[in-house]
């Protein structure tokens, strides 16, 4: 500890209470900061990432090997390095020097320097428990797929570069540093690891503010004020008033004032499946201002809002009744050792209490046993990694009931193997007869937007509408909102909402070609205090007709599309960047640009096929189709199942008459992605123009019937029809639009003539 406090006093020397915050190093904290620093010490934070040493590293570098669809990795020391002998960038095999390890529990991972500044973290790691719970072993983080030199998954790969998808959140400090003309980083850090300063913000105002002397205190450090914070960059401590106090009729504790706290924000940084749309963003200010956060989407979570793909805590935690109440992190955790307030129902107690919860009457299982356990039930866990259990953090009630409607996870049978979701939603009910199943639930409104139910406008517009729902929930039904007939007022609703996460998401509901109306509502958005949200407006309006906005949202255009190009160029390491600037360009008639952006892609990843199809788009622009389809023929060799490609292939070959060949593309595209119902119509539409109506009506019926509210789909399937003398199909789905568009005279007008028709 001596040497630590020799490095504060060093430190002070030059540290200055008026100079720009920098960051100091977390040794700077501990000389004062010593209860802290020791439940630090051993935290997952602390061994986020550490240099490989043999105290760190914990895998078994005795000659151990495992083979993976047939290639063999070998692990072996050389003194105090440790030798990994695997398949590299080019296929061959060689030896690869550990540079870092990277986590500890319930697995290490490990890191290879690599040329151009690159740290690749293997695909093949370490099981870190004990070996009666199946761990001290070699395994591969992806067993089932076979993933060759090249592929982005491969452990040389660009989705294995610590530099992008793994730094900011594992070190403090982080500069990326990456020079896009030399495709090379300079990647540097103040701590290796996740130290004081990732979450308390560049520490030398505060070390300036310890050393500042206070009157009657010689050399004392002061007490915070409201306009200092003891030299703080980021104030972790709740500036409300607030307080819990236990409710002895519901038995769970309220806050006496609503929560004021940058804690969540904080936190969310690195436990959110998230953007980084700021240049090097430092702790402290709003989550939104710095991230664009995933939202419900498939993949990522069902339709519930249950976790699906690996999206860390705070997309489910801002689902949760605790959140609104009023609960942050540090309620549950203890920020510096990370560990629980307490173990087992203990946690929950806090603020649940135990005579109301902690029984039989309530949780209807055994006292002591799994089914007894608050989150077995409430925080139902998913696999990640192949071995990494994480809980969902939206505390929610089981509802059986919603997995059997929805086809979602069901935490009752979990524990309950060969039982059903019916049957766990029968018993539920019978334990609260007037329990949750009573109650409507947003994910039913997600899964018909998801399933394009009949009913899903009526119900995501009163999700949307909906106040008391939770903000991610509704901003998630405006992202299924696109390219479906919606009242405007809903758009003009959501443009105002308090919630920042529903303000964002409103320009992605905006259609393809959107009314001067539209444009002018979601206009507002550009001047949005919020980063994120002005992002996304200047996303959705680039290509925007100008004389639909006001001078003033014109001008403040210009400033949100500057926003965004700085956003996307945090990433100028990443191809999808150089994608999306390419589109922005594009929308900005800037073609030239584009195909700058395009190539900048293309040399980053040659095989990045979504640039692929779009320079072919562009060279479609351009009257040069047939160096678009090379381009596009590439593509498909490159990856012979992307239906983009497919699709793009089909109509460049109508484009040059070949229509027996681009009725083949066209179908592969619809096979390929039978939820993309363009794909579907323009194959149909490619059917009935080379004489197969037959064919086409059938492709049309079998969409519409998955897209029952899908209006290109209709009209297609009543023209065809009709033109085939089926008026009876006609008839019917002329009907059916009629309810879509009620009082609409030409679909009136249409329905008559077809009456008039013989039925056939």
């Amino acid at each position: 500890m001596l040497g630590l406090v020799a490095v504060v006093s060093g430190l002070c020397e030059t540290a200055r209470a008026d100079d720009a915050p920098h960051f100091v190093g977390g040794q700077a904290c501990a000389g004062c900061h010593a209860p802290e620093a020791s439940r630090w010490i051993g935290s997952h934070h602390a061994l986020a990432m550490q240099p490989a040493t043999p105290a760190t590293v914990l895998g078994d570098f005795t000659g151990t090997q495992l083979e993976h669809f047939g290639s063999v990795s070998t692990f072996s020391r050389a003194g105090d390095s440790f030798v990994v002998h695997t398949e590299g960038p080019d296929g061959t095999v060689g030896d690869y020097t550990v540079a870092y390890t990277f986590g500890v529990s319930p697995l290490q991972q490990y890191l290879i320097a690599m040329p151009g500044g690159r740290l690749q973290a293997l695909g093949v790691a370490w099981d870190s428990r004990p070996a009666g719970q199946g761990g001290q072993r070699w395994f591969h983080l992806y067993p089932d797929q076979e993933l060759p030199p090249g592929d982005r998954l491969h452990w040389t790969g660009r989705d294995q570069t610590w530099n992008y998808m793994c730094a900011d959140c594992h070190s403090t400090g982080l500069q990326k540093n990456f020079d896009l003309g030399a495709n090379a980083y300079a990647t540097k850090w103040s701590d290796v690891n996740v130290s004081c300063e990732a979450c308390h913000g560049p520490g030398s105002g505060h070390v300036a503010w310890a050393q500042r002397p206070t009157p009657g205190r010689p050399g004392g450090a002061s007490e915070a004020t409201a306009t200092d914070h003891m030299g703080l960059t980021v104030w972790l401590k709740p500036t409300d008033t607030g307080r819990w106090v236990m409710n002895p009729e519901t038995g769970i504790a309220r806050r006496t004032e609503p929560l004021v706290s940058a804690e969540l924000d904080t936190c969310a940084a690195c436990h959110a499946r998230r953007k980084v749309i700021a240049d090097a963003p430092q702790p402290g200010g709003r989550f939104l201002d710095r991230y664009l956060p995933a939202l419900l989407e498939p993949g990522l979570y069902h339709a519930d809002g249950q976790i699906d793909g690996e999206v860390f805590e705070y997309g489910s935690f801002v689902q949760s009744r605790m959140h609104r109440a009023g609960v942050t992190c540090s309620d549950c955790h203890e920020p510096h050792s990370s560990a629980l307030r307490a173990e087992g129902n203990g946690l929950c107690a806090q603020c649940h209490m135990p005579a109301k919860f902690d029984v039989a009457t309530h949780h209807h299982h055994e006292p002591g046993s799994p089914g007894a356990q608050c989150v077995n039930c409430h925080m139902p866990a998913k696999t990640f990694m192949v071995i990494d259990e994480r809980h969902d953090h939206s505390f929610r009630v089981p509802r059986p009931d919603l997995s059997v409607a929805n086809d979602t996870p069901d935490t009752c049978t979990q524990c309950h193997a060969g039982r059903s979701a019916a049957w766990a939603a029968r018993i539920v009910a019978q334990w609260f007869p007037n329990g949750r199943q009573t109650q409507p639930h947003y994910g039913m409104a997600l899964q018909a937007g998801r399933t394009a139910a009949p009913d899903q406008g009526r119900l995501l517009d009163a999700l949307i509408e909906d106040t008391g729902q939770p903000g991610i929930a509704r901003a998630s039904a405006l992202l299924l909102m696109r390219g479906q007939p919606r009242p405007l007022a809903v758009l003009e609703t959501a443009v105002s909402d308090a919630d920042p996460l529903v303000r964002m998401a409103v320009p992605r509901a905006l259609p393809v070609s959107p009314s001067s109306r539209m444009v002018r509502t979601v206009a507002a958005l550009l001047v949005d205090p919020v980063r994120a949200v002005r992002v996304e407006a200047a996303r959705a309006l680039a290509g925007a007709d100008p004389q639909a906005m006001t001078p003033e949202q014109r001008n403040a255009l210009g400033d949100a599309v500057q926003e965004l190009v700085a956003a996307e160029r945090v990433d100028a390491d990443r191809p999808e960047a150089h994608l999306n600037l390419g589109l922005l360009d594009i929308k900005r008639r800037q073609p030239t640009e584009a195909e700058a952006e395009y190539r900048s892609a293309l040399r980053l990843d040659p095989a990045f096929v979504p640039a692929l199809v779009n320079l072919a788009d562009l060279d479609r622009m351009r009257g040069l189709d047939q160096q678009g389809a090379e381009l596009l023929h590439k593509a498909t060799s490159i990856e012979p199942r992307n239906a983009d490609v497919r699709y793009a292939l089909g109509l460049l070959l109508v484009r040059q008459h070949n229509g027996t060949a681009a009725v083949d593309q066209l179908r592969q595209a619809a096979e390929l992605a039978p939820g993309n119902t363009n794909y579907a119509y323009v194959y149909a539409i490619a059917l009935n123009s080379v004489g197969e109506p037959v064919h086409a009506l059938a492709v049309l019926e079998r969409a519409h019937q998955q897209h029952a509210t899908d209006t290109d789909i209709l009209v297609a399937l009543i023209s065809v029809a009709r033109d085939q003398g089926d008026t009876t199909t006609a008839l019917r789905g002329a009907r059916e639009l009629a309810a879509q568009y009620p009082g609409d005279p030409q679909i009136r007008k249409l329905i008559e003539q077809l009456e008039q028709r013989p039925a056939q």
